[in-house]
């Protein structure tokens, strides 16, 4: 049964309104194949997590803009439907944006959702990733995944997300890229 998911804040929207003419987005050289850049940032619950903590699984490492906004609150939804799925295919997710830990503990908390939500206050690992989106003097996590495989190398980059559908096509590419991954290791 799919849980009742809630959004109360639009914060983001606005902002993304109102500001869209000035908006600056950082890309970096991330490239399929290549390793994913190394990041250390704390949980919802304070606990730290680096990329080399998930050496040996497969990684869904998505930022999102902001923590109670509709989209975002459909995607993560999503993937709390979706957690146990993703978690069989032996691979983690982790969600990222620059809202403080606190902001996080609340989202996650009041969505019910079982996996990490990290902060990246000053928006280094999204800009590592090619994520961080500058809109005027207000900076966010573009909506953005990339699935990392058992080696810490990127397998899969998505730029352009659909929130409601996002979590299934996970599933559908985690399945193709460890037959792939398989395939070559046999």
């Amino acid at each position: 049964m799919q849980l009742y998911c809630r959004s109360s804040h639009y914060l983001g929207l606005i902002l993304i309104l109102m500001f869209g003419f000035f908006t600056k987005v950082a890309h970096a050289d991330i490239e399929v194949g290549k390793p994913a850049p190394e990041f250390e940032l704390y949980d919802q619950q304070q606990r730290k997590h680096h990329l080399k903590d998930y050496v040996g699984k497969w990684l869904v490492l998505y930022f999102y803009p902001k923590d109670d906004t509709p989209g975002c609150t459909i995607e993560a939804c999503a993937f709390r439907d979706d957690y146990h799925r993703i978690r069989a295919l032996d691979a983690e997710i982790l969600g990222v944006s620059l809202d403080s830990i606190e902001s996080h503990a609340q989202f996650a908390t009041g969505q019910r959702l079982p996996f990490p939500l990290l902060s990246d206050p000053d928006g280094a690992v999204a800009a590592a990733y090619g994520s961080l989106l500058a809109l005027g003097p207000v900076k966010l996590a573009r909506r953005h995944t990339i699935i990392i495989d058992q080696r810490g190398h990127i397998a899969r980059i998505y730029r352009r997300v659909d929130p409601k559908r996002h979590s299934a096509q996970i599933i559908v590419d985690l399945q193709e890229l460890q037959s792939k991954s398989n395939q070559r290791n046999n």
